[in-house]
């Protein structure tokens, strides 16, 4: 069965913007949303800065009373669902046989501002404080089953736990759900909502983030030589994806095509990827083999691109791996230089940007490069956009436990 997937809706909530317009403008432009935390206190922490959502109100979505009952990452994927499902022209679904749409919206990390909340209700007030929201508001499926309910979509519908993975695997995975026939529609992507006490408590406790307190417009510099570490951010991509011919029935846009996606592990270590790049560079390969596509074929990497010391030169290895002599001819880029680094979400966030860089014609850059790294030797578009024609864009996402992720997008030839 030669089932093609399109994507025909984008969502995002972002601390660059609270719509893929505002997103793709401080993207392509350069414009860093990071600063120092206003959410939590912040004094006792090694690092005080990351990306928050701001001029969010969930009352535009749904009665205050109902999103009390969602934890913010549930929140957040419902804003930017809506989103995406609008410009697909599918927001109420009518017409549409709603047992083949599915939801695959998951986060890295699941409700931890309520975990944290009722952690201390059960400290400072006692178990039988506790609320009987605790358990269906922290699990990390219930952005699925929330947009599930929200919608009355009855197709496949889970939740995928893989770190900062998690966004492009619930979109690799919704592909093939889509290319068996499975479904007709995936509402998929990532969301995140980790900026709290125990978030940065334990990302600190790593000395994974960056310390650059003092410059956070500064501190996210992929690739650089003085990068310290990533940023932690918040927020949401969705994705619609769509089977080419029902996309076509009901006059759809189309947007893009998806046509490859490579899942791997590295079998090395809990945090550092594998130092060889090798597993990285096999969801690459995977990918481009799907897709029926040479290295010499891509035109755009939206790279994992961390900001962190192993990350950054791994992630270089193995896409010269997968791309051999090409390697240096491509254009790659990370994102993070500006939204900082939204953990589960990066992917959905991330997916979008491809799309847009297809859509579009242009390369985003790679924001805050300063200090070229011997070991980081792509042509990573340092700090402005460029212009091209791109027909083929992939994008990587790296997570905890080894898990690797790579989607082929492709400019829609009918």
């Amino acid at each position: 069965m030669n089932r093609r997937v399109v994507i025909t809706g984008t969502g995002i909530l972002s601390c660059v913007g609270n719509n893929v317009k505002d997103f793709w403008h401080s993207v392509v432009n350069g414009i860093c949303g990071l600063d120092r935390i206003t959410k939590i206190d912040v004094s006792q922490y090694r690092t005080q800065i990351g990306g928050e959502i701001h001029d969010f109100d969930i009352t535009k979505y749904m009665p205050i009373k109902e999103a009390k009952r969602l934890d913010p990452f549930c929140q957040f994927a419902i804003a930017a669902a809506d989103e995406a499902l609008k410009e697909a022209g599918l927001e109420t679904l009518d017409g549409i046989d709603r047992t083949k749409v599915g939801c695959l919206v998951s986060s890295g990390i699941g409700g931890l501002i309520t975990l944290f909340d009722q952690t201390k209700v059960v400290l400072e007030r006692g178990p039988s404080r506790t609320s009987p929201l605790l358990i269906p508001m922290m699990i990390g499926d219930m952005a699925s089953g929330a947009l599930s309910i929200r919608y009355g979509a009855t197709g496949p519908n889970m939740g995928i736990v893989t770190a900062c993975a998690t966004g492009a695997h619930s979109i690799g995975e919704s592909f093939w759900m889509i290319k068996r026939g499975d479904a007709n529609v995936m509402i998929s992507g990532g969301a995140e909502a980790a900026v709290t006490e125990l978030g940065f408590a334990g990302f600190c406790a790593m000395k994974a983030m960056s310390q650059r307190n003092d410059d956070p417009k500064h501190a996210s510099r992929p690739f650089d030589a003085n990068r310290d570490g990533f940023v932690m951010s918040e927020g949401a991509g969705v994705l619609i994806l769509e089977e080419l011919e029902h996309a076509k029935r009901r006059g759809a846009n189309i947007l893009a095509e998806v046509t490859g996606y490579g899942a791997t592990g590295d079998g090395y270590h809990i945090t550092s990827p594998d130092p060889n790049g090798a597993g990285a560079a096999r969801a690459i390969t995977v990918a481009l083999g799907h897709s029926g596509l040479n290295p010499d074929e891509v035109d755009y990497i939206n790279a994992h691109g961390t900001s962190t010391e192993l990350n950054d030169k791994y992630e270089t290895k193995a896409i010269k791996a997968a791309l051999g002599d090409y390697a240096h001819k491509v254009s790659v880029s990370s994102t993070k230089g500006t939204t900082g680094h939204s953990l589960g979400a990066a992917g959905g966030i991330e997916c979008i940007a491809c799309v847009k860089a297809i859509q579009n014609g242009i390369v985003p850059p790679t924001i805050n490069y300063e200090t070229p790294d011997p070991e980081c030797d792509l042509d990573i578009t340092p700090n402005v956009a460029k212009e091209k024609n791109i027909r083929v864009a992939i994008n990587t996402n790296l997570g905890f436990g080894g898990h690797n992720a790579a989607i082929v997008f492709k400019k829609f030839e009918a």
